[in-house]
């Protein structure tokens, strides 16, 4: 007998800033996969809208929730919902990240910032990993079973100069991710970073308008080619799924072969 074992057939799923790239890329592969229901995260309530409707297009429920991951009670609040509607859940992305609210954000100088700066970081990439974590796993260990994935950059693996705090606030997630498998694998819950590079996202959408610093940055690829939201999602796919229950505490490159040193 033949099984899909990538399928998410009566699970439930999160995904926080899911309402454009890798995290929409995400929730569609959820559903075409057969999710019971995909919850659908996204700073701007259109935005998760949107999204949910096409999960709604593929036949599998969809539950829209417009929050912010840095903020503790709208978190709270959420999860809350997410166990009313449905009673449980089994995996959850974290996804959102960049500068959160604070929009698109480019590089900088350290040294002339101040720590009112470094919120815009520290907040989504860190402190909302954790504040989703805080409330998400307490429902998987209802149930015995879940799948925590958190999307990290290489920036959080090989540093990137201009994005000190951003590089730093991924590193931690990612160190984070790590803690949380230990602790939580006695549950039967997963948890595993995936490590992206430059990927087609309005996060560097600058450098896709600009042909000769596109050249550039490909120049540090093996595969010359930007990522595509659905390469990442591929991976969080597996991750998320029972073909990865024996794969716990682990920073997954998904990158194209990204070194500094090519």
């Amino acid at each position: 007998m033949n099984q899909n074992v990538l399928s998410m057939r009566g699970r439930v799923a999160l995904v926080t800033g899911a309402g454009q790239g890798v995290g929409r890329a995400v929730a569609l592969h959820f559903a075409a996969h057969d999710a019971r229901a995909v919850v659908i995260n996204d700073f701007y309530e259109d935005r998760a809208e949107k999204v949910a409707e096409e999960v709604r297009g593929q036949g599998v429920e969809a539950l829209p929730l417009a929050f912010d991951v840095t903020d503790y009670a709208q978190v709270a609040d959420a999860f809350a919902r997410v166990q009313k509607e449905y009673g449980e859940l089994h995996a959850l992305v974290n996804n959102a990240g960049n500068a959160g609210p604070a929009g698109r954000a480019g590089f900088s100088d350290f040294w002339s910032e101040e720590p009112a700066d470094w919120d815009r970081w520290l907040g989504t990439n860190l402190y909302g990993v954790f504040n989703c974590v805080r409330h998400g796993v307490p429902l998987m260990r209802e149930h015995g079973t879940g799948r925590v994935v958190t999307v990290i950059s290489d920036a959080g693996r090989q540093g990137e100069p201009g994005l000190e705090v951003y590089s730093a606030a991924k590193a931690g997630a990612a160190g984070f991710t790590r803690a949380v498998a230990r602790s939580t694998g006695r549950f039967g819950i997963t948890a595993n970073a995936v490590s992206i590079g430059a990927t087609r996202t309005p996060f560097v959408e600058d450098i896709l308008n600009d042909e000769a610093a596109a050249k550039a940055q490909l120049k540090r690829y093996v595969i010359r080619r930007f990522g595509e939201p659905e390469d990442i999602a591929n991976m969080i796919l597996f991750l998320s799924s029972n073909a990865s229950s024996w794969v716990t505490g682990q920073t997954i490159p998904v990158n194209g072969g990204y070194s500094v040193t090519l």
